[in-house]
């Protein structure tokens, strides 16, 4: 009889958390900000067809970075549930905090029952009826849920992001102001392209449903 090799809880879990975090890290990042009228997203991604940004519903977007198959599977799942629960109950009691809360259940479980974690971050945004009521939850890959206020700041390199944004958003900000900051906190050193960009807007000016992509046209104006 072979007696199973034995590794510590700590050590399996410490494995698992690495070996996630090294695959976050090698996405491109991705930052939120909160405007005068919404939340804009700007995101590093050359691709025209993979999108990291997307709706949700109504007033909320989702944003992902890491392995696209494993994102967007939580996507889909968003989608589904925020659609059965708008159809059972009313559209206005689908809200970010419950959504994030099953996201953060499924990270969960995933990273402590199976071998291999998902190697995911996730950002769930909502805009209220004013911008005292504006959400926004960051998911980590083992199913931590951070409540940010201002910026939110998944994937990359994300310290030195999150300090640039901190040093330059203010309150009031329009939405081409929060834009440029974005990209600029995104690039750091370097020059993006439009091309190597994409932009999203969650807007109370957009009607019931708020989420709206800038093309490049729009994102080029923006930046010129």
């Amino acid at each position: 009889m072979n007696i199973p090799f034995y590794v510590a809880p700590e050590q399996v879990m410490k494995d698992r958390a690495d070996y996630a975090r090294k695959g976050v890290a090698r996405g491109r990042g991705l930052v939120a900000i909160r405007f005068a009228d919404g939340i804009a997203i700007v995101a590093e991604n050359p691709s025209e067809t993979l999108r990291k940004v997307s709706e949700i519903y109504d007033r909320i977007a989702f944003a992902g970075v890491g392995r696209y198959n494993e994102y967007d599977q939580l996507r889909v799942a968003g989608i589904r549930a925020a659609d059965l629960k708008g159809f059972q109950y009313s559209r206005d009691d689908v809200d970010a905090r419950t959504l994030a809360n099953q996201f953060a259940q499924i990270l969960g479980n995933i990273f402590t029952h199976e071998m291999k974690p998902m190697e995911v971050e996730i950002l769930i945004a909502e805009v209220g009826a004013d911008p005292a009521r504006d959400q926004m939850f960051h998911i980590t890959f083992d199913g931590t849920v951070i409540d940010q206020r201002d910026t939110a700041v998944i994937g990359g390199d994300a310290d030195p992001v999150a300090e640039r944004l901190g040093a330059g958003w203010s309150e009031g900000m329009d939405l081409a102001a929060a834009v440029r900051l974005g990209v600029s906190a995104l690039a750091g050193d370097r020059q993006l392209a439009v091309g190597e960009l994409e932009v999203a807007q969650l807007a109370r000016g957009n009607g019931r449903r708020c989420f709206r992509r800038l093309d490049d046209t729009a994102v080029a104006e923006i930046l010129a």
